[in-house]
């Protein structure tokens, strides 16, 4: 988490984000999101559910992610919903936290409610190239990164791995363990790569 952090971020607690997260399903955002021209994607655990066809645990939240120039596209998409910056157990409005470079968390916000329904990762990319956002040597084009199961977008599983391989809760360990025989041997020799570059005592090399 970034050392400064924007003033006047408003500390939440883990009770509190279980009360306030309603999440979409993947199928209500694609839903919503169909008339966007920039590439987005779901990430984390929902990912690798749509990469492997069958949803196999509960998920307190939904992420996707896009390129971070194009944020206000989503925002138009959804004008009815306010939205907020996570980061380091603090929430800011959008306007206060917008351009600090280590939030990238982005929380969409039913006003009438005060419900949580998606998490959007604002990502670093250049042009049409996804850049990762923990080490910007490692990249892909949007056309290698996204993959589709009934007209939902969702990152490859490698990725979705590769961010999990930070905490590696059980969640983590989970999907780690579902998306293992599935990879592809360019998936299996990109994750492999990045975690010893990124997580070189990484249990999961082993696996690999």
């Amino acid at each position: 988490m970034p050392e400064r952090l924007p003033p006047n971020g408003r500390v939440i607690t883990a009770e509190e984000l279980d009360h306030l997260w309603t999440p979409w399903t993947p199928r209500t955002v694609a839903d919503r999101l169909a008339a966007i021209d920039a590439p987005w994607y779901v990430a984390a655990g929902w990912a690798i559910d749509l990469y492997l066809g069958e949803v196999s645990r509960p998920h307190a939240d939904i992420e996707i992610a896009v390129p971070r120039a194009v944020f206000p596209e989503i925002v138009a998409a959804l004008p009815e919903f306010d939205w907020d910056v996570a980061g380091a157990g603090r929430l800011w409005p959008y306007a206060e936290a917008r351009d600090h470079p280590d939030l990238h968390q982005t929380w969409c916000r039913d006003p009438a409610t005060g419900r949580y329904h998606l998490d959007v990762f604002r990502e670093p990319h250049n042009g049409d190239i996804w850049l990762c956002r923990r080490d910007s040597s490692i990249t892909l084009p949007y056309a290698q990164l996204i993959r589709h199961r009934d007209g939902i977008p969702y990152v490859i599983p490698e990725v979705a791995l590769l961010f999990k391989a930070r905490r590696t809760a059980a969640k983590d360990e989970h999907d780690f363990r579902r998306a293992l025989p599935h990879l592809t041997p360019a998936g299996r020799d990109r994750l492999t790569g990045w975690l010893d570059r990124l997580h070189p005592q990484h249990e999961w090399l082993a696996a690999l």
